[in-house]
């Protein structure tokens, strides 16, 4: 399958090399990175279509497949916390999105659902878990439309890894003895009473790709579950999961001036999105 690592290499040199930060702080940084999604989504297709989002900003959004009946929602947020570079969080996640909308393309699979991909503004401070976010508007729209969503995968940090012993922390101690303590794998996250889905998902990332692929479904409120776009969907009673490299749990670089595009492994991140493209297409 042609997942490019050096595309996605390229989406993330973009996105960490805009100066200032792409965040609500420099607002014609953050329509940079929106207009770079959008630039790229449209070499692909006419079916690009943007929605209205606090302060005149927008989430981005390329659709493929049949226009009716279920959909896939694949997301990732382009913007940053503060002035951090944001190379995992989340540069990463929207190379991700952009190289699987380019697969698809690509490919041309006979797709049995519409898949929906979203880059989203306004994840991070100071408006998560607020309902100004990208997400929590764009989950409102599909409850509001009665749109039947099959499955959400939201994108969140994928791109960190690290072999050294021991790397991996975790929410509780007892969590140690159920997963790998160096932490070079890739976490399918959901909530508890949607574990078919956890697991539905994992299978087929464990199937299409060369990285570890754990799994959790756990209580919203454990420290970490709910931390990304996922959430707004839950709040719906929808599907849906986070790919997630564990975040601070693993990643000392998380939300500092540190995170930066060397600090990522790009072969495994091309890996976890065979992962996700699989998980997108058979669900």
């Amino acid at each position: 399958m042609p997942v490019q690592r050096d595309r996605l290499y390229q989406d993330v040199h973009y996105l960490t090399t805009l100066h200032p930060p792409r965040s609500i702080g420099h607002p014609a940084s953050l329509r940079k990175a929106a207009a770079y999604v959008e630039q790229e989504f449209c070499k692909l297709s006419g079916r690009v279509s943007k929605q209205g989002l606090h302060q005149g900003f927008e989430n981005i959004m390329l659709s493929a497949g049949p226009e009716k009946g279920e959909r896939v929602i694949v997301g990732a947020h382009y913007d940053v916390c503060g002035d951090t570079p944001g190379a995992d969080d989340n540069a990463s996640a929207v190379a991700g999105l952009l190289e699987l909308a380019r697969v698809l393309h690509e490919e041309q699979p006979e797709l049995k659902h519409r898949i929906d991909f979203v880059a989203f503004n306004f994840e991070e401070p100071p408006y998560f878990a607020t309902e100004k976010m990208g997400s929590a508007v764009h989950a409102a729209s599909l409850k509001r439309d009665k749109v039947d969503v099959r499955l959400m995968l939201c994108l969140e940090m994928i791109g960190y890894f690290t072999d050294k012993p021991n790397s991996q922390e975790f929410q509780h101690a007892s969590m140690k003895k159920m997963y790998p303590t160096t932490g070079n794998f890739i976490v399918v996250v959901g909530r508890q009473g949607q574990e078919k889905t956890v697991q539905r998902v994992q299978q087929f990332m464990k199937e299409h790709s060369r990285v570890d692929v754990q799994s959790i479904a756990a209580p919203p409120d454990l420290p970490g579950v709910s931390l990304s776009d996922h959430r707004n969907y839950w709040a719906h009673g929808y599907q849906a999961v986070m790919i997630n490299d564990t975040s601070f749990l693993r990643n000392p670089h998380y939300h500092q001036k540190t995170d930066t595009i060397d600090t990522l492994d790009f072969n495994r991140m091309a890996e976890v999105v065979k992962g996700v493209y699989a998980a997108m297409l058979n669900f």
